[in-house]
């Protein structure tokens, strides 16, 4: 590369990785409490004996894992307005995503708690625990350990698709790369350094995965 694009990768640095700490992350962030507390409700009502909650539940999962990410945010965003509900760029982001996540990430939850022994719920019930106390004060913390690896899985690859937040003019990461490749008009160079930066979050946010993994798997029985 020539001195030119040595210096170009370096001003734009800062603005890029200011882009993930203002905007990327926050995004992700925000989104991935409020997808879980999405997915909890969820899973709960999947796990419903209620036919009517469960089968709303289905079709709600079945509607989010089975449409597009990038269509789901065109929807909230472009789609709305002309049912007359405008929603600002940082605000549609974070509902598409945070339904996004729920989608997914209810199926994890319920699984993981499917998990827990049935031993569990009719110790609960000899204590004279009530079925919502026996959930919340035994089941969800033991569901709650099983759930972590994939749930981190799903957190990461939120990382990644919150550039497609860029596409309704969210500043992030991945905007600001198209923002200062548009006046350089260095596309390859920028775009490869804002992947750069995507792959240093994604590895830190691995490693920590990895030794919280390690710290819950003693309290796991195997």
């Amino acid at each position: 590369m020539t001195e030119s694009q040595w210096e170009l990768l370096w001003t734009s640095l800062g603005p890029i990785v200011s882009g993930a700490l203002t905007g990327t992350i926050p995004l992700a962030l925000t989104s991935f409490v409020l997808g879980l507390a999405i997915a909890l409700g969820v899973a709960l009502a999947r796990l419903s004996r209620v036919r009517v909650v469960s089968g709303a539940a289905r079709v709600y999962i079945s509607i989010i894992r089975g449409t597009p990410l990038l269509v789901q945010l065109f929807v909230i965003f472009y789609g709305l307005p002309s049912l007359g509900l405008l929603i600002d760029p940082w605000p549609s982001a974070i509902i598409a995503f945070a339904l996004n996540v729920g989608g997914y990430a209810a199926e994890v939850i319920r699984a993981a708690i499917l998990s827990v022994p049935v031993g569990q719920w009719e110790a609960g019930h000899m204590i004279g625990m009530s079925r919502a106390q026996t959930l919340r004060r035994i089941i969800l913390p033991q569901a709650a350990r099983v759930s972590v690896p994939p749930l981190s899985n799903t957190f990461i690859s939120l990382v990644k698709d919150t550039s497609l937040a860029s596409l309704i003019l969210v500043t992030e990461l991945f905007r600001r790369a198209q923002q200062i490749a548009t006046f350089s008009n260095e596309f390859m160079l920028l775009y490869l350094e804002a992947a750069l930066v995507y792959w240093l979050i994604c590895l830190v946010l691995s490693s920590g995965q990895n030794v919280l993994e390690k710290r819950l798997d003693r309290y796991v029985a195997h």
